[in-house]
């Protein structure tokens, strides 16, 4: 399906992520917006790793109800509340991320709506056309 593009003529990724990813013609594209690590029942964990768990978790669920998986995730966007969380948030992702993994950038950012929250993920995923 989509192809991972990781050209040699630059420094490779810092971490577990393609440079970019090609989709080919006639997928579809799904846009999901920024999960928090919060459950169902209101619970939010409280550590990074815990969080980005949840998150994804949150994100499963959304491409369940479209018909993909987590195999589908093109590309990441994370929001972490600071440089302490980076370890914590990669070590988690890694663990829900395919192969090979999507495009991503990881930012860190002065906070969320509540202070509670230490990570945010939203993503891309390109799936057959239905």
């Amino acid at each position: 399906m989509s192809r991972p593009i990781t050209p040699t003529g630059i420094r490779p990724p810092f971490a577990r992520y393609s440079h970019a990813v090609e989709v080919p013609a006639g997928h579809r594209l799904l846009f999901c917006s920024g999960q928090l690590g919060i459950g169902p029942d209101e619970a939010v964990p409280g550590t990074v790793e815990g969080q980005t768990e949840r998150c994804f978790e949150n994100i499963r669920a959304i491409l369940a109800a479209a018909g993909l998986d987590l195999s589908h995730i093109i590309r990441i966007n994370a929001y972490v509340t600071g440089r302490e969380h980076l370890k914590g948030y990669m070590a988690a992702r890694d663990r829900f991320v395919a192969d090979p993994p999507p495009a991503s950038t990881l930012m860190i950012v002065s906070g969320f709506a509540r202070p509670e929250f230490f990570v945010e993920v939203e993503i891309v995923a390109a799936g057959p056309a239905v």
